[in-house]
């Protein structure tokens, strides 16, 4: 199976072809991929070579002109490094554009932590009106990548990742939709999160929502699944730990709940590794989220139906 970041060249691509506004700055890494389309439209594929905060500052000047810049290399150099330029020549120029990760928290052990992110979008959270997709699919990627074009001029982060789902399920780039009900607690498994989470939750009473935007965060959806599930809420994300919890206390703030925040941990693992090492080191393989999901919401009960 091809991974999101397979799909993501070709869909932008042919985006380029169809629609002028369309523009794409990169900084070295993924240039390969748009070498044909960099061909067709030379003033709009950008590379600036490995300089990252002008990665950003060329796309806030080109969406200052009224283009669709669609920006791409791994996340730890596309949101941490740039910051800076994020929240100013994006954010306080008002300038929109669409943020394309890669690599996400641990997808290349052995690059080491300098191309590790989990705390991409705990960073944009500190910024006003950024739209955050995390798709757990190449299909649902490719989804979310022409919806993130199409929203007019928004400030749009689009978390690619080689973990994924088995299976694509439909997504429309604002809802999250349930894909098992139970009354004994909800549990949110976030993009390429889900088979893990279903996984772990299989035979529990519980209901589990599956969320490919997270920001902004669907409070409504939320609020109808607590109403039969009640108000144990667990959130499973991809990255830093508890990034959403917040998001989840305003969506109840006017009911008793209690939140359990799952993710990447804050101790750097030294250690290259693999993918699957690292999210176990992170309780984030099935039995290790079955154990901590079963210690918060209480082992007897979850399994007995309450």
């Amino acid at each position: 199976m091809d991974t999101m970041r397979d799909r993501f060249a070709p869909v932008v691509s042919r985006l380029l072809d169809e629609d002028p506004r369309v523009a794409v700055v990169l900084a070295e890494i993924g240039k390969d991929g748009f070498a044909e389309a960099a061909r067709r439209h030379p003033d709009r594929v950008v590379n600036v070579g490995i300089r990252e905060q002008l990665l950003v500052g060329a796309a806030a000047g080109l969406a200052l002109t009224g283009l669709r810049p669609v920006v791409h290399t791994f996340a730890s150099f596309l949101v941490e490094r740039p910051f800076e330029q994020i929240k100013l020549d994006l954010g306080h120029q008002d300038a929109g554009a669409v943020l394309v990760s890669a690599a996400a928290s641990f997808d290349w052990p052995a690059g080491g932590h300098t191309h590790m992110a989990p705390g991409d979008v705990s960073l944009l959270d500190t910024l006003d009106g950024w739209t955050v997709h995390v798709p757990g699919h190449p299909d649902e990627a490719e989804t979310l990548l022409h919806h993130a074009v199409a929203a007019g001029d928004d400030k749009v982060y689009v978390r690619l990742s080689v973990q994924s789902n088995r299976r694509g399920r439909i997504v429309d780039g604002t809802h999250v939709p349930t894909v098992r009900e139970g009354r004994c607690g909800v549990v949110v498994a976030v993009g390429p999160m889900l088979d893990a989470v279903l996984a772990a939750t299989e035979g529990l009473d519980v209901t589990v929502l599956y969320a490919t935007t997270v920001r902004p965060f669907d409070a409504a959806a939320l609020r109808r699944a607590t109403e039969a599930a009640g108000t144990d809420v667990v959130l499973v994300e991809p990255y830093l730990a508890g990034t959403s919890t917040a998001a989840v206390s305003e969506a109840l703030s006017d009911v008793p709940h209690r939140v359990l925040g799952l993710g990447v941990g804050r101790r750097e693992l030294r250690r290259y590794g693999t993918v699957e090492e690292h999210a176990a080191a992170h309780g984030l393989d099935a039995p290790g989220l079955r154990q901590r999901i079963t210690g918060f919401l209480g082992a007897d009960r979850v399994r007995a139906g309450g």
